[in-house]
């Protein structure tokens, strides 16, 4: 008698965890459920009222943080530049849980970053991916005036991830080379991804969008940039 319910004790438990597991991997995997398209749209909508300062004020209240401890499904990523002008959660206007966020100078893609991206692919449920420019990079600015003086691999890498397109920028003999620079840098880096073997396969059958776009510091709009 013992045994049995001793065997029984353990069956329980092992049903709970396994239950416990499939609620947390469902509520990350919540994202799944919205299209590239629709979770652009909700980008979008939130940067309009935040160029009309009209913003639903985003949830972060202690009942939000509630429903986020046991897990997340943010429904875009946004890889952007550290600049504190550009906060994506507030030119969003998205609480907690809505967006995941890489930040690096300069907006570039590193293996961290790569990997953090995945993880929010792969194991989060994200479906769209948006490189994020703005007016004004002291990140490319500075690759404007360092990139060709050495060879990249010996530049600080900020620095170096942006030279191919400084490189475009004077190969087309652009006549604002930084602002030129900036748009090119975001298009590098939608293309680093798209032909990321962790992404070209959903990129392909169309289950996750990678779109650049770039930031007006006066504005406060985010433009799609061409082919986007």
């Amino acid at each position: 008698m013992y045994k049995k319910r001793l065997t029984y004790a353990l069956m329980t438990a092992a049903l709970f965890i396994f239950g416990a597991a499939r609620v947390l991997v469902a509520a990350e995997a919540g994202a799944s459920a919205i299209s590239p398209a629709e979770a652009l749209s909700r980008l979008m909508a939130g940067n309009q009222r935040f160029q009309h300062d009209t913003t639903h004020q985003p949830l972060l209240h202690a009942k939000r943080r509630e429903e986020l401890a046991g897990g997340q499904a943010p429904f875009a990523v946004i890889l952007s530049c550290s600049d504190s002008r550009v906060p994506p959660e507030l030119i969003f206007d998205q609480g907690l849980g809505g967006l995941f966020v890489v930040r690096i100078a300069g907006n570039t893609v590193t293996r961290a970053g790569l990997e953090s991206i995945d993880y929010a692919v792969e194991h989060l449920g994200t479906n769209l991916i948006m490189v994020l420019g703005h007016d004004s990079c002291g990140a490319v600015k500075g690759a404007v005036g360092e990139c060709g003086s050495k060879p990249a691999a010996q530049l600080p890498e900020i620095f170096g991830n942006i030279c191919p397109a400084v490189a475009r920028a004077r190969k087309q003999r652009a006549a604002n080379l930084d602002s030129h620079a900036i748009d090119l840098n975001v298009d590098e880096q939608v293309n680093i991804l798209k032909r990321s073997p962790l992404f070209n396969q959903r990129v392909s059958d169309g289950s996750l969008k990678i779109v650049g776009a770039r930031y007006k510091l006066r504005s406060g709009k985010v433009e799609l940039l061409d082919g986007n």
